[in-house]
């Protein structure tokens, strides 16, 4: 357990970390936990910054201190505070920085403007529908500062409204309590955005994650480019696969667990004039399942479940769940068939997903070609020295 020591440095609390924290912070893995946390700095600040040193007293940087979570200091700037106060204009540069970095993808209008330690902001997420943003936050440091970051976004962007969506369970690792509310703007938070030809609605409030999953809209565009025949899109939410497939595919039909996205999906393919898409209410597993034992065929199949494995120890009966998804789907493909299949388990790296799609093939007993690896969009960038950053997986591969 680390000790508290009255330690300071340029006017800011110290906290010392050891050889291996240190280690890790210099390798410039913005992360150290709190078992390699030597001293503690003395301060009860919610969010504190305070500098980092080695065991020593050499050093490290500035970093966000929480009081109780695992991951104890996220490293913001190897700079002292002589050289780089973090201060308003500090953050006004961070954000600056990250949302000019999205202007590579042209005119989206539903875009992430922020993606956490990759944008070197740690535990800020941010994206926009239009003219709405929301902001969540995973981290005690970024949570302190959700309303200065509001501020400065709207002057940055426009936006006309800002919606903080903390009701992820990351925060309750993090010791953080759950919460949404308006932080900017009046009325109802509801936009309209764009899927290449495709139009979604979205209420920033009452949808899930921040309101919709654009971490997966490279692959819904992808996969409407190769999907063809009969369409499977299992898990489905507001259609976003399914709608993309209804360009090529005669027919797609979506299946969603939860109601009111289920009716959201069947909303959203009438009024974009996809007449090949139909919509059922149900449990993709259990659909998989029926389809698989009544011989019932495809030439496309979609599997995006959410995630499955939160924390290391589900690990395993996530794995045995996504086998189970991918065995059927590969059962229920006619040969030639596309298969995209899809993991947003962080916990699940891309040797054990691809390792756990080649099994679940081989039991299927159908040979396949991997088309396509590929993850999250330009807009959700993966640090190179942070691989928890790289958590979307989705395979695109054909049943031969």
């Amino acid at each position: 357990m680390a000790r508290s020591q009255k330690l300071r440095r340029d006017g800011l609390c110290v906290a010392r970390v050891n050889a291996r924290g240190a280690s890790r912070l210099r390798r410039l893995n913005p992360w150290c936990y709190r078992t390699d946390l030597e001293v503690a700095p003395d301060t009860r600040e919610r969010g504190a910054i305070v500098v980092v040193e080695d065991a020593q007293g050499n050093p490290i940087g500035q970093a966000f201190y929480a009081q109780t979570s695992p991951l104890a200091l996220r490293l913001i700037t190897r700079r002292l505070p002589g050289e780089e106060p973090i201060d308003e204009d500090f953050w006004r540069a961070r954000l600056r920085a990250a949302i000019a970095r999205r202007a590579v993808l042209g005119n989206r209008d539903a875009v992430r403007l922020v993606h956490g330690e990759c944008d070197l902001i740690p535990g800020l997420f941010v994206d926009r529908y239009g003219h709405g943003l929301t902001i969540q936050t995973l981290a005690e440091g970024a949570d302190a500062r959700k309303e200065l970051f509001a501020r400065i976004l709207v002057e940055l962007t426009g936006a006309t409204h800002v919606v903080c969506r903390d009701d992820a369970s990351g925060r309750d690792w993090e010791g953080l309590p759950r919460e949404t509310k308006v932080l900017f703007g009046e009325g109802p938070p509801r936009f309209v955005f764009h899927e290449g030809r495709n139009r979604f609605e979205v209420d920033l409030l009452g949808d899930l994650k921040t309101g919709s999953f654009l971490d997966q809209v490279d692959n819904h565009l992808r996969a409407g480019e190769l999907g063809r025949g009969e369409a499977l899109d299992c898990f489905s939410y507001h259609g976003g696969f399914a709608l993309a497939l209804a360009a090529n595919c005669t027919s797609v039909l979506a299946v969603e667990q939860d109601e009111r996205a289920a009716a959201r999906a069947a909303h959203n393919a009438k009024v974009n004039g996809h007449d090949n898409v139909s919509v059922r209410h149900g449990n993709a597993f259990d659909v998989l399942h029926e389809f698989d034992r009544a011989g019932r065929r495809f030439d496309t199949i979609v599997v995006d479940p959410p995630g499955l494995a939160k924390r290391r120890e589900g690990l395993s009966s996530a794995l045995r769940a996504y086998h189970e998804l991918n065995l059927r789907a590969l059962r229920c493909l006619r040969p030639e068939g596309l298969l995209v299949t899809c993991s947003c388990s962080g916990k699940l790296d891309r040797s054990g997903f691809e390792a756990m799609v080649l099994n679940a093939a081989a039991d299927a007993k159908r040979s396949v070609q991997i088309l396509e690896r590929r993850g999250a969009g330009l807009d959700h960038p993966v640090l190179a020295t942070l691989p928890e950053s790289e958590y979307l997986k989705a395979w695109f591969l054909r049943v031969l």
